[in-house]
């Protein structure tokens, strides 16, 4: 594995009110960072992690809260494929579940599966967003996506 620089955020937020704190949150799990401790994430760099971050780091501030961004490497190449694994392991784990939608919408009626393909799709974009050491799973789920929406083509 090359030296993958990292962008990370350290942040603290009041304990009150919680809304701030879930949002955070939230938009963490959706962005995939590796999670280094209690109040500590990263994401690997590039203009787009670090924006996200940057952007995130106002919102704290914004809700009263404390924020700082770092850009860094890690120390040793161990650390880096232990924060890869971290990552890859949330992405795997999402390809997965939707993997298993794919198959559960397979056996549903034509209706169904016309109005789930296009959340289904929508799924997989928001997981390869947050995909930055891509596995089998990745095409995998992509396949299994295209295969369904290709069967409902036929049928029509």
């Amino acid at each position: 594995m090359h030296s993958v620089r990292w962008v990370l955020l350290a942040y603290r937020l009041p304990r009150e009110p919680s809304t701030p704190r879930i949002s955070v949150w939230r938009q963490l799990r959706r962005l995939g960072v590796a999670h280094l401790a209690d109040g500590v994430v990263a994401l690997p760099l590039d203009a787009r992690t670090r924006e996200q971050l940057e952007w995130l780091a106002e919102d704290v501030v914004d809700h009263g809260g404390q924020a700082t961004i770092w850009l860094a490497e890690t120390g040793t190449a161990a650390q880096e494929r232990a924060l890869a694994q971290q990552m890859t392991d949330g992405v795997d784990a999402a390809y997965a579940r939707l993997l298993e939608s794919v198959s559960a919408t397979a056996f549903e009626p034509e209706s169904v599966r016309r109005r789930t393909i296009p959340r289904l799709r929508r799924d997989l974009a928001r997981i390869r967003a947050r995909d930055f050491f891509p596995t089998p799973l990745a095409n995998r789920a992509q396949a299994s996506v295209e295969a369904l929406a290709r069967s409902l083509e036929a049928a029509s």
